[in-house]
């Protein structure tokens, strides 16, 4: 496999495709190491997703779009009859089990389950069937990049020259296809010379932001600072902080929004200091039919994650630990949703549900 890093508009991509196969760059090796990882199979895609080969709501869903349609252009080449209904449905519910709480991947998995039953409609050939609905998801990538730009120059509008900004878990390229959401709206400050300074939660259990996102903004050579996840109430307090910008993995009608377990902390910590706490994700993380972060379904993953580092016990034998992956921000607390609609504020079931009608009207 080639040892270059696949790069669009200076973007990492953690996912593409090489003449029918799936190829993701292996997060769990970064930074020490540029690793791929062949997940054209559909059960080594589900493996990826749920161990985290993949992670970032954008790129999980157009990973999934893409190992659903490479698994149902297999079938078809192998099969003389038309496929079925229920061989899509199949395909899409082993994929949605992987990750309960990003909604990404279910609104991608249903585009083409959509997309299939449409084209099944047609009754083309096996071999034109699978070609097609190949081609559609490798559609959904190249959208997926085009609506991080949007969503970053949208989130121009709220960045002061040189801000001291705090983010949480990663939201780069890796984790949103390309350019990125949170950190996508930092680097098209950077791009502009608005020189955004970036302090970086590490983001235990999983040290998303020392391992990814110290790793992307050092190769944008945007200025970043490593901190521990409970250092930003200190940095607010002594004046340090000027916005805080996340992502998010699901968010519901009402504007609650679901993230990387410790989001719902940093924004507390912004609203008690006066500090503008803002969200960046695309309209496919959105979720219109949960009325509120209630509903949003968390899930909880190895406690092995808490208990140990890189293969090493941080505790004592027979320690008992808690993982939840998300917690859940109240609308509440967010200054603004950065999307590629524009900057949504309050009343979010009103400015939520318009952007929705616009992107669907496109």
């Amino acid at each position: 496999m080639d040892t270059l890093m696949i790069k669009v508009d200076e973007g990492t991509m953690p996912v593409h495709t090489d003449k029918g196969k799936i190829i993701l760059i292996d997060q769990r090796k970064l930074p020490d190491a540029i690793e791929y990882f062949d997940a054209t199979d559909i059960d080594q895609m589900c493996f990826a997703i749920s161990d985290m080969v993949v992670r970032g709501a954008p790129s999980i869903g157009v990973a999934a779009a893409l190992s659903m349609a490479a698994h149902l252009q297999n079938l078809a080449r192998n099969q003389s009859s038309p496929l079925t209904i229920g061989q899509f449905d199949e395909a899409k519910s082993k994929l949605d089990a992987t990750r309960p709480t990003a909604v990404n991947l279910r609104w991608a998995t249903s585009q083409v389950h959509n997309f299939a039953c449409c084209l099944l409609s047609e009754k083309p050939d096996n071999i034109a069937f699978g070609e097609r609905l190949f081609e559609f998801a490798e559609k959904m990538l190249q959208d997926h990049l085009e609506r991080n730009r949007r969503l970053s120059d949208f989130g121009l509008s709220v960045v002061p020259q040189s801000a001291r900004i705090v983010t949480h878990c990663n939201a780069g390229s890796l984790a949103a296809c390309g350019w990125g959401t949170a950190l996508g709206v930092i680097r098209s400050a950077h791009a502009k010379g608005l020189n955004p300074q970036v302090f970086v939660d590490e983001t235990r259990p999983r040290n998303q932001g020392s391992k990814l996102t110290m790793w992307e903004l050092t190769q944008d050579g945007v200025p970043a600072t490593l901190i521990c996840d409970n250092m930003s109430g200190y940095l607010m307090k002594r004046g340090d902080v000027d916005m805080v910008i996340t992502g998010a993995d699901r968010i519901a009608a009402n504007g609650d929004s679901a993230n990387k377990i410790g989001t719902y902390s940093l924004a507390v910590l912004a609203h008690h200091h006066g500090i503008p706490f803002y969200i960046a994700a695309p309209l496919s993380t959105f979720d219109p039919q949960i009325e509120s972060g209630e509903a949003i379904p968390i899930e909880f993953r190895n406690q092995d994650e808490v208990l140990s580092l890189d293969g090493r016990s941080l505790t004592v034998s027979g320690a008992e630990a808690l993982n939840p992956a998300f917690d859940v921000t109240p609308n509440e607390l967010i200054k603004g949703i950065i999307t590629e609609e524009g900057v949504l504020t309050p009343p979010y079931k009103e400015s939520i549900s318009a952007a929705l009608k616009r992107n669907s009207e496109k």
